[in-house]
C-alpha cells in the first residue's frame, strides 16, 4: 500500500486500499514473470536463433555464438535493472509514486512488444533489446514498489513468487511451442496494461504528498480514502514525526557512504548481503533449470522446472510467516546453510549419475530444496536488513548501491553460468557451495540482528566497533612511535 501506513493492524480493509495494493504489486508479478519466463522454451528459442542465422547467412549458427547469444539474452535483463536502479529515487521524488509507476509501464510495454514481435521480424536482436528494456522496468519497479506497498510486504512477496510460476505457461502444450513462444514473451504487457488502467483510480502516496510535497490537505484526503476513516490525525502525526527526523538529517551521497567511517561498515555488509543473494546460484536455477534438469537425466525437465517454480511460490508464503517471528540474521544463516548442503548433495548426485541412474531424482530434490531454502533466507532477508541498517539520510543512496550490487551479480551469473558449467561439468555447484559457506561465516561474525531493534540500537553497535578499530589503530601507532624512539635512543648511545 502507499507508504506511510506501517501500522494499520486491525483497520478495515477498504476497497481503495485493496485496489491500491493489488495495482502496485502487479509490478512484482512482472518482475517474477520475467525472471523465469525465458527458461522453459530455451531450446525452441535457440532453434529460432539458428533459423534466423541460416536465413541471413546461409549456414547454421556456430555453437559458441549460439551460447553467447543465449547467455546475453538471459543476462541483459540484469543490465537494464542495474542502470534503472539508480534512477528510482530521482524519478519518484520528481513525479511521485503513482505517476512514476505510470511512466515506468511504458518501458514494460515497449519491452514486451519488442520480444513478442521478434520472431515475425526475424530478429533475435529485438528479443535481446526487449529483455534489456523489461529489465529496466523491473529495476525501477522492484525497488519503488517496496516503499509503495510498505506494511503489505506479504502481497508484494506473494506476487513476485507467483510470477516465478511462469514456466507453467512455457509448456509446449500451452505457449511454449514453436509458434506461440513469442506470445509467451510478450504476455508481460497484460499486467502493464491492467496497472496503467487501474492507477488513475488509486490515490497518490500520502507519505509522498506530505513529506516530499508538503501538501497536508491532499495527504489527509488520501489517508481518508485508504482507511475509510474521517479522523486520521494519528497517522498524520506519524508522518510529521518522520518528516521532522528527515529534516534534521541531511541526505548522504554515494561517495560519502564509503568515505564516512560511520557508514562504511554497514555499507560493506549491505553489499555482501546482496551478493549472498545472487552469488548463491539461485538465478542459475531460475534461468537455466531446464538445461540443468536435462543434464541431470530428468525425463521431463520442463515439468521439473515447473515443480521448482511451485516450490518457490510455496516457500515465499512460508517465509512471510517466519520473517517476523525469527531473527533476520537467523533466517539468513538458515537459508545459506541449507542451500550449501543442497549444492553439495546436488554435486554428488550429478557426479554419480552415470553409475547410479536413480541419482537424477536426488538431484531434482536437491534443486527443490535449494529453491526452498533461498526463499526462507537469502531471497527476502537482504532487503529487510539493508533498509534497517540506515537512517533516513543515507538510506536512499544505500538502497541504490545495494540494488546495483544485486543486479551486477545477477548479470555475472546469467552471463557466465553456461560457460562455467561447460568447464566444470557436474562440479559447477561446488563453486556456489564454497561461496555460500563464505557468506554464512560472514553473516555469523559480521551481520547484526535487526529485528525488534531501533536504528539507534543498531547504530550503537557500529559506533562501538568503529571506536574499537580506532583504538587499535591508535595503539599500533603508539607502539610504532615507541619502537622508533627506542631505536633512535639506542643509536645515540652508540
Amino acid at each position: 500500500m502507499p507508504a506511510g501506513f506501517q501500522q494499520l493492524g486491525g483497520e478495515t480493509v477498504t476497497g481503495t486500499l485493496a485496489l491500491s495494493v493489488f495495482t502496485a504489486v502487479l509490478g512484482s508479478l512482472e518482475f517474477g514473470y520475467n525472471i523465469g519466463v525465458i527458461n522453459a522454451p530455451q531450446k525452441i528459442i535457440e532453434e529460432n536463433y539458428n533459423a534466423t542465422w541460416v536465413h541471413r547467412y546461409g549456414q547454421a549458427i556456430p555453437a559458441g555464438t549460439l551460447t553467447s547469444l543465449w547467455s546475453l539474452s538471459v543476462a541483459i535483463f540484469s543490465i537494464g535493472g542495474m542502470l534503472s536502479s539508480f534512477c528510482v529515487g530521482f524519478v519518484s521524488e520528481w513525479l511521485g509514486r503513482r505517476k512514476a509507476m505510470l511512466i515506468n509501464n511504458l518501458l514494460a510495454f515497449m519491452g514486451g512488444t519488442l520480444m513478442g514481435l521478434s520472431k515475425v521480424c526475424r530478429s533475435f536482436e529485438m528479443l535481446i533489446l526487449g529483455r534489456l528494456v523489461i529489465g529496466a522496468y523491473c529495476g525501477e519497479a522492484g525497488i519503488r514498489l517496496d516503499p509503495y506497498v510498505r506494511g503489505r510486504d506479504s502481497a508484494n512477496q506473494s506476487a513476485r513468487g507467483a510470477g516465478h510460476a511462469a514456466p507453467i505457461l512455457g509448456l509446449e502444450q500451452l505457449l511454449g511451442g514453436e509458434e506461440l513462444w513469442p506470445i509467451l514473451m510478450g504476455l508481460t504487457v497484460l499486467p502493464t496494461v491492467l496497472q496503467m488502467a487501474l492507477l488513475p483510480f488509486c490515490p497518490e502516496s500520502p507519505r509522498f504528498l506530505y513529506i516530499v510535497r508538503c501538501q497536508e490537505h491532499h495527504a489527509k484526503r488520501g489517508l481518508r480514502r485508504l482507511t475509510g476513516r474521517q479522523e486520521v490525525g494519528d497517522l498524520l502525526a506519524e508522518m510529521k514525526e518522520e518528516k521532522r527526523r528527515m529534516d534534521m538529517e541531511r541526505k548522504v551521497s554515494i561517495a560519502e557512504l564509503f568515505r564516512s567511517p560511520l557508514h562504511r561498515q554497514p555499507m560493506v555488509i549491505s553489499i555482501l548481503l546482496q551478493l549472498s543473494q545472487q552469488l548463491s546460484g539461485i538465478n542459475a536455477i531460475f534461468y537455466y533449470s531446464t538445461s540443468i534438469f536435462t543434464k541431470a537425466g530428468v525425463q521431463s525437465p520442463v515439468y521439473a522446472t515447473i515443480g521448482a517454480g511451485v516450490v518457490n511460490c510455496a516457500f515465499t508464503v512460508v517465509s512471510l510467516f517466519l520473517v517476523e517471528r525469527m531473527g533476520r540474521r537467523t533466517l539468513h544463516m538458515l537459508g545459506l546453510g541449507g542451500m550449501c548442503v543442497c549444492a553439495v548433495v546436488m554435486t554428488i548426485a550429478l557426479s554419480l549419475l552415470d553409475t547410479v541412474p536413480a541419482m537424477s531424482y536426488v538431484s531434482m530434490l536437491s534443486i527443490f530444496g535449494f529453491v526452498a531454502f533461498f526463499e526462507v533466507g537469502p531471497g527476502p532477508i537482504p532487503w529487510f536488513i539493508v533498509a534497517e541498517l540506515f537512517s533516513q539520510g543515507p538510506r536512499p543512496a544505500a538502497m541504490a548501491v545495494a540494488g546495483c550490487s544485486n543486479w551486477t551479480a545477477n548479470f555475472i551469473i546469467g552471463m557466465g553460468f553456461q560457460y562455467v558449467a561447460e568447464l566444470c561439468g557436474p562440479y559447477v555447484f561446488l563453486i556456489f557451495a564454497a561461496l555460500l559457506l563464505f557468506f554464512l561465516v560472514f553473516t555469523f561474525f559480521r551481520v547484526p540482528e535487526t529485528r525488534g531493534k531501533t536504528f539507534d540500537q543498531i547504530s550503537a553497535n557500529f559506533h562501538h566497533a568503529s571506536a574499537d578499530d580506532a583504538m587499535m589503530d591508535m595503539d599500533m601507532e603508539l607502539n610504532k612511535t615507541s619502537t622508533e624512539l627506542d631505536y633512535f635512543g639506542d643509536e645515540s648511545i652508540n
